[in-house]
């Protein structure tokens, strides 16, 4: 028995849904698709989504207040009826039509989370989205193999199935900002909690591509998360590979020259990214260097 949970926010889910409704008709599950709506503005989308109930065993509600991206995902959990939970965001879409099938096949009385992994397509998108792209498609599109090098490091939450038994145990921080990072701190809870981690190759695409500039302001956004993170004690600093990188530079009294670098080279480090052939070396300085700086002026 399986809930489809799906999270949305001025995105039009309808394709998605459509998707996997026609894929769970296939198979002999007993499922339910809850898709909740943060309180979206677009009432365009918001109309284009209301057709999700005219599907069998699938609801679409729009929240009366944005709670955001931990609280919502938490909600959907707990109005979930069965016992295996797949969370799927907005901006994904199956690769294959055995999307279901194959989660289903994985679902073992052994397993307790279990993620299919995500792609890019294959087409360079124009200019502006280009840095999004190239970071999804070196960073996050990884085969099983890749994932398994680090297992909880490289889990992200487009697209997972988890025992309810299991989330109720850990769940998405709600005490957390609603900036980034709210993936990070649910894969390093599922690690520090024992909780078992299956990879296996079923993966969707990720379609919702930012800027280059809102992917940027984005990852720095994440950068001051993760100061807020480390002050409270929410991650250590080897569990992340930045933090575990600037703890190295401070040991040895480098992150002042790194911190100094942001203030020198950050408008052309900006430039860079926000070219046609950005480089995902001067991605990670930017932000290691972005994090030196916000622990010098603390």
């Amino acid at each position: 028995m399986l809930s489809i949970l799906i999270p949305t926010y001025d995105y039009d889910i309808s394709t998605l849904v459509e998707e996997i409704h026609s894929q769970l008709l296939k198979t002999e599950a007993v499922f339910e698709i809850l898709c909740l709506d943060d309180h979206s503005t677009n009432l365009e989308t918001v109309k284009q989504n209301e057709r999700i109930n005219s599907f069998s065993n699938a609801s679409y509600t729009v929240l009366p207040e944005n709670i955001g991206r931990s609280r919502i995902r938490n909600l959907l959990a707990q109005k979930a009826s069965y016992n295996w939970l797949l969370f799927l965001d907005a901006d994904v879409i199956p690769v294959k039509k055995d999307f279901i099938t194959k989660y289903i096949e994985a679902i073992s009385d052994e397993k307790e989370v279990i993620y299919g992994g995500i792609l890019y397509q294959e087409e360079k998108p124009k200019q502006e989205n280009v840095l999004r792209w190239i970071y999804g498609k070196e960073r996050e599109a990884l085969n099983v193999k890749q994932r398994e090098e680090a297992i909880y490091l490289r889990f992200l939450t487009l697209s997972f199935l988890i025992k309810k038994s299991v989330f109720h145990k850990v769940k998405f921080n709600e005490d957390i900002p609603n900036a980034r990072h709210e993936d990070t701190l649910f894969a390093n809870d599922l690690k520090h909690a024992e909780i078992h981690m299956t990879h296996i190759q079923n993966p969707v695409y990720h379609l919702g591509l930012d800027t280059s500039a809102d992917f940027i302001r984005k990852s720095m956004e994440s950068v001051e998360v993760l100061v807020i993170f480390l002050k409270n004690n929410l991650i250590e600093h080897d569990d992340i590979l930045i933090t575990k990188v600037f703890t190295r530079m401070k040991k040895f009294s480098l992150n002042h020259v790194l911190s100094s670098m942001y203030s020198w080279f950050g408008n052309r480090f900006e430039k860079n990214l926000l070219s046609n052939n950005p480089s995902m070396f001067i991605f990670d300085l930017y932000r290691l260097t972005y994090l030196c700086h916000l622990d010098k002026h603390q």
